[in-house]
């Protein structure tokens, strides 16, 4: 039975017994889980034309579009309207049946991040309120933390603080606050904050890769 739904105001987690669940398919983000078809969700249209944006965002990578990242502006989210996923990397806009398409945008990594511009300070109680919840729930599951300077600043001026568990069937749920070099943030038009994602470890492992 599915799933956990994270909540980064209340983090109030769903009494059921899918919180014992340790695969990363049995949880939540808005309703949105690993596995799902992002078609669910959006549009084929609206899919590429994410796809499109945000082509460059991983340049750094050693493999930087073998995946797609897609951002879903929800006004009804928590998330402050922003979620995002990624999707395995297809550079066509054609597609051979219906039959196929949902297997074209399966989900590998779902997202939920809540804006702190230029406010990391206040990004950290509330990333460590999430954290210690999940602690709770998981206090045999591998948790690591990782302050590090951000890969896609070359500078060395941006940093990442995160938190990961990491469980046994495979994936990751994080929990972190990113910090951006103020003039690379505006110029990238990228935002900052706090996130909670949930990721299979091949988004992960890809994301390791720079």
């Amino acid at each position: 039975m599915k799933k956990l739904l994270v909540l980064l105001f209340s983090i109030l987690l769903l009494s059921s017994p899918s919180v014992f669940a340790d695969d990363i398919s049995d949880f939540q983000i808005e309703g949105i889980s690993i596995g799902d078809s992002l078609l669910d969700y959006m549009t084929e249209e609206e899919i590429l034309t994410e796809i499109e944006e945000t082509k460059d965002l991983y340049s750094h990578l050693n493999e930087p579009n073998k995946y797609a990242e897609v951002y879903l502006s929800d006004t009804s989210s928590i998330y402050t309207g922003n979620l995002s996923f990624f999707v395995k990397h297809n550079p066509t806009s054609k597609y051979i049946t219906n039959k196929n398409r949902n297997e074209k945008y399966i989900i590998l990594s779902v997202r939920g991040m809540i804006d702190y511009i230029e406010d990391f300070d206040g990004c950290i109680p509330k990333r460590d309120e999430i954290v210690e919840e999940l602690s709770m729930m998981f206090p045999n599951t591998q948790k690591t933390e990782h302050f590090l300077e951000h890969s896609a600043d070359p500078s060395g001026n941006s940093i990442d603080h995160e938190v990961d568990f990491e469980f046994d069937s495979g994936g990751y749920i994080s929990v972190s606050c990113d910090d951006f070099e103020e003039t690379l943030r505006i110029k990238k038009n990228w935002t900052e904050g706090l996130s909670v994602s949930l990721s299979s470890i091949e988004i992960v492992n890809w994301l390791s890769d720079n």
